[in-house]
């Protein structure tokens, strides 16, 4: 069994409020589907040895004793250097095989001092967060008239009155994916048009007055400037003062940033089904939803299993991946350095969505027999209800994976409020429930295990 600490970014969406697809009309081999369901007492061993057992309560208990330590835990900072050093020595402790660290430079953007205050119609002191890479104000910082807009094509509408002015993005909650363009790109898209900064409305479907971070992306050629997100009120009370026709001017932002080198680690064994969630987090919130939910079921999983005796056909590796925050720099590099034994990787598997209830898995991959065979192991969870199987490519840090031809999923799960905490100081143990966490954690063992066991890997 073996260990990673990794680094990779892609936009992930909210699993919950799909449509879910309509069981496929499935042809398995009879021997396959008796092979399959001959894991039912093992899977009901493990949800009552991981619920109710030896084992309750016990990833929840990690997770706080970890979160609580470390805090925030953004790439290239202390805090998470020592957490590395931390799990590094718990997974030796634990007796997992060939645990060790391998480096990748990642960019780290640090937060400075910022601060944003509406000096007109009124003063007001306005909570924001800096977004990842954002560029430092001039030394007196800026005073400008914002310009409220709801989308970029109110932006280019209003292109003649952008030079010289805070842009204001006041952008609905649609989904992630589709709001998430203006934390990304909004900047950028101001700055072609001559603002000299921009303001983003929290990428959140609520909020109680709590500002939201994450990364954007500056775009080569085009010059770059300030950028936070404010409030979800803020933006809206932006927007109502414009529609009056106020004039209203702010005090924006002070940020700095540095590059600097993380460590990753791993080990490594042929025939590999993979696990992971991402030990890296913002810096604001304790991580514990984002992802240190999804690295401690990952990690518990090979553990519970150990303990157990239980050593599968091939080797589970789990994956505790940093730098997923800034980009893909660390999982690249680990997929440029490894893609070589991707034939030898039957399923990708990550949970960085949240470990609420779980409900079952996602799917990417093109063949239509792995569809089948995962949707059978499924059926072996319809006592805790896990047994929805989405065809989607969800999970971040596996993407270059799945992009490759191995077959990925992702843990799906009951979170309809995740994004009212995503990247705030909301990210905290108290969103976490410690019956949910051993839910998942006896879902992610028990069915990486059987991904592991089959007598054959997956099909691609």
């Amino acid at each position: 069994m073996r260990i990673f600490f990794f680094a990779l970014v892609l936009i992930f969406s909210q699993t919950n409020g799909r449509s879910l697809p309509k069981e496929i009309d499935c042809q398995l081999p009879d021997s396959l589907k008796t092979e399959i369901h001959g894991y039912q007492n093992f899977v009901n061993f493990i949800l009552k040895h991981v619920v109710k057992g030896p084992e309750a309560n016990q990833t929840y208990n990690e997770l706080a004793k970890f979160t609580d330590t470390f805090g925030s835990r953004i790439a290239g900072s202390t805090n998470l250097e020592r957490a590395i050093d931390y799990m590094l020595t718990l997974l030796y402790n634990e007796h997992l095989d060939n645990v060790h660290a391998e480096a990748a430079e990642v960019p780290h953007w640090v937060r400075g001092k910022e601060s944003a205050e509406l000096i007109y119609p009124r003063q007001k002191m306005v909570a924001l967060l800096g977004l990842g890479g954002s560029v430092g104000t001039p030394k007196d910082g800026i005073i400008g008239e914002l310009l409220v807009v709801n989308s970029f094509d109110e932006l280019k509408a209003k292109a003649d009155q952008v030079p010289g002015k805070i842009v204001v993005y006041n952008e609905p909650w649609i989904d992630y994916p589709t709001s998430v363009k203006y934390r990304q790109f909004g900047a950028a898209e101001a700055a072609k048009l001559g603002a000299v900064a921009s303001l983003i409305r929290s990428i959140a479907p609520y909020s109680i007055n709590s500002p939201h971070t994450g990364w954007q992306d500056y775009e080569d050629g085009v010059k770059q400037i300030p950028t936070a997100c404010i409030t979800i009120e803020d933006a809206e009370m932006f927007r109502r003062m414009a529609e009056r026709g106020m004039r209203h001017s702010l005090i924006s932002i002070y940020l700095y940033i540095y590059y600097a080198q993380v460590h990753m680690v791993q080990a490594m064994i042929i025939m590999v089904v993979l696990v992971s969630g991402h030990l890296d987090s913002w810096d604001v919130g304790q991580g514990a939803m984002d992802d240190g939910g999804g690295a401690f079921i990952s990690w518990r999983s090979l553990v519970i299993l150990k303990r157990l005796g239980l050593r599968p056909r091939r080797t589970l590796r789990v994956a505790l991946w940093t730098g997923e925050e800034e980009g893909i720099w660390g999982g690249q590099a680990y997929f440029n350095a490894h893609k070589h034994e991707k034939d030898y990787f039957s399923i990708v598997m990550e949970s960085d969505i949240g470990t609420f209830k779980p409900l079952g898995l996602t799917y990417s991959g093109k063949n239509k027999d792995a569809q089948c065979i995962i949707q059978e192991v499924l059926k072996l969870f319809k006592g805790i209800n896990a047994t929805q199987l989405q065809i989607t490519n969800e999970g971040p840090d596996i993407g270059v994976w799945e992009n490759a031809g191995v077959p990925g999923a992702s843990l799906i799960n009951q979170n309809e409020k995740y994004f009212y905490y995503h990247h705030s100081e909301g990210d905290t143990m108290t969103v976490e429930d410690p019956y949910y966490l051993d839910l998942c954690t006896a879902f992610w063992t028990a069915t990486s295990y059987i991904f592991a066991d089959l007598k054959d890997m997956l099909p691609r």
